[in-house]
């Protein structure tokens, strides 16, 4: 006879929650958690800072914990990766990514000259996370690194996190499509932790979770996000 606790984790609960939300809330707490570490280790100089460019890979670190819990808990009590987030681009999973991405940027666009209306030369000078890799270094080895940080990796931790573990989660208790659309976009742009930009960020957000609302699959808002991270990568080579 199976336990009550195997017979909950088969319906997808455990511990009386969903697997995908807890798997959210463990991973966005484990990134915060980090980056208070290592941005305490770094005030303090227990992190050396004479050479920036390894600091690429470290600023990911914390990242990476956003996209390892989902991964984990769908192999763990899910279907896996594939089956429950759908991680196998189609033909039309990368159509739809590149429309959103390119409507992402649009939104970005529009937005952001909104948003210098309001704050005017003071939101021209908040350094994006974009300056502030391409300040780093000049050597152009760690810059095709933080390309690919910027193009592939977050894209697949963030998409993970927020349009695979969240929107599980939520789905499973049913939530309207639309409001899981916008409440994945509001803490997508939250996490970001630009508070001038959150308005920006929020319209980015829809756009990239629309790939997700369209096809069902995380493959194809992470094409949407990486399309939409693209041309900031390329603007890091223009000081090399």
């Amino acid at each position: 006879m199976e336990d009550e606790g195997s017979m909950s984790a088969r319906d997808g609960l455990v511990f009386g929650a969903h697997w995908a939300l807890l798997a959210f809330i463990a991973s966005l707490g484990a990134y915060y958690a980090l980056s208070l570490l290592l941005s305490g280790l770094a005030f303090h100089g227990s992190i050396g800072l004479s050479d920036l460019g390894p600091l690429v890979l470290l600023a990911f670190v914390p990242n990476l914990l956003l996209g390892l819990g989902p991964v984990l808990a769908s192999r763990r009590w899910g279907r896996g990766v594939r089956a429950e987030f759908g991680l196998r681009p189609t033909g039309r999973d990368v159509r739809v990514g590149l429309a959103c991405g390119g409507f992402s940027l649009l939104a970005a666009y529009v937005l952001n000259l909104v948003l210098l209306q309001v704050y005017g030369d003071d939101y021209l000078s908040d350094d994006s996370t974009t300056d502030v890799l391409r300040d780093m270094t000049s050597d152009l080895a760690w810059l095709v690194l933080a390309a690919l940080v910027v193009v592939v990796a977050a894209p697949l931790t963030e998409e993970l996190l927020f349009r695979g573990a969240l929107w599980t989660g939520l789905e499973h208790y049913r939530v309207p499509p639309w409001a899981i659309l916008v409440l994945t976009a509001l803490l997508f742009a939250q996490v970001h932790g630009e508070p001038e930009r959150t308005l920006a960020l929020l319209g980015q957000g829809i756009a990239i979770g629309a790939a997700r609302l369209i096809t069902g699959r995380v493959s194809a808002s992470m094409i949407a996000h990486a399309t939409n991270n693209l041309p900031p990568a390329l603007l890091l080579f223009g000081a090399a």
